[in-house]
């Protein structure tokens, strides 16, 4: 035990917390995310990534937690892509491409005056990368509501988002409200990625919300089967991840441990390529059925 867990490993308090809202974040990410990749909106969470450093840099400037600012400027950016009709394959590309230009520019301009006019420091590699062990414990209970919220939107919403998702002319036909379970789907999607943006950080919060679920959907081709096992996928990583950057501590040079995000993405990578390992089998044995 002791070659894997590092002295104080289970009793250090920023640990648990971080395994507490890791956990949260992966579970909520794993659900969301494969419905992303069935709708093939991939980009579209890489834009509300790039929106989350926007609002945590504001958030910074304002003197509040940084989740606020992810969530908020989020929510909002889901909204708008709504509004562009960011749902039709012809407009997505251009509306998408139109917000993370808008996203980047405010998330430069916040950082600036971040770095110099507020005695924060290290708000850039915050917000960049995260910083999972330094999330107050006050705001966990709030990130693991929304995480809830999320996940149980997903959840009850799962039949007519996965039919508007593989048949929007037939879920119109059999009266779904397509254009209002698209919106629920992307508030959802804007929460996980900002819970994501608060763990990893706003660049590397995608590999999170698509890692898993792409390697889960190439090993499952059941949608419902693919959200669990994008889940655990994503929790296996996380708890992993933190579990590495605890340990990495004591490695040489002592004292200089490497991030949680950097092994989250990892393991997330070596993930999804051990799925496409595993996966042309399964089509081969389809096929000689």
């Amino acid at each position: 035990m002791h070659v894997l867990f590092e002295p104080g490993f289970f009793t250090d308090g920023p640990v648990r917390l971080a395994l507490v809202l890791g956990g949260a974040v992966a579970v909520v990410s794993g659900l969301v995310g494969v419905l992303t990749v069935v709708r093939g909106q991939s980009f579209a969470g890489h834009a509300l990534a790039d929106i989350g450093a926007a609002g945590g840099s504001g958030a910074f400037l304002l003197g509040v937690n940084p989740l606020w600012g992810f969530v908020v400027l989020g929510l909002a950016a889901a909204g708008s892509m709504e509004l562009m009709g960011l749902q039709r394959a012809r407009s997505r590309d251009v509306a998408t491409g139109i917000v993370l230009g808008a996203a980047l520019g405010l998330a430069a301009l916040f950082l600036y005056l971040d770095a110099s006019y507020t005695s924060t420091t290290g708000v850039t590699t915050t917000v960049l990368f995260g910083s999972i062990f330094a999330v107050s414990g006050s705001i966990v209970p709030v990130a693991a509501a929304f995480a809830g919220v999320a996940a149980l939107a997903v959840v009850v919403l799962f039949r007519p988002l996965l039919l508007a998702s593989v048949n929007p002319e037939l879920a119109a036909a059999r009266g779904v409200g397509v254009r209002m379970v698209g919106l629920a789907y992307l508030l959802a999607m804007a929460v996980a990625v900002s819970l994501s943006c608060l763990t990893i950080g706003a660049i590397l919060s995608t590999a999170l919300l698509i890692g898993p679920a792409g390697a889960a959907l190439r090993l499952t081709r059941r949608p419902g089967r693919a959200m669990a096992v994008s889940a655990a996928l994503g929790v296996a990583a996380v708890w992993l991840g933190i579990l590495l950057s605890y340990d990495s501590y004591y490695w040489p040079p002592a004292g200089r441990g490497w991030p949680v995000s950097f092994f989250v993405v990892a393991l997330v990578f070596l993930f999804y390529l051990a799925s496409s390992l595993r996966s042309p089998r399964h089509g081969h044995r389809r096929g000689a059925r």
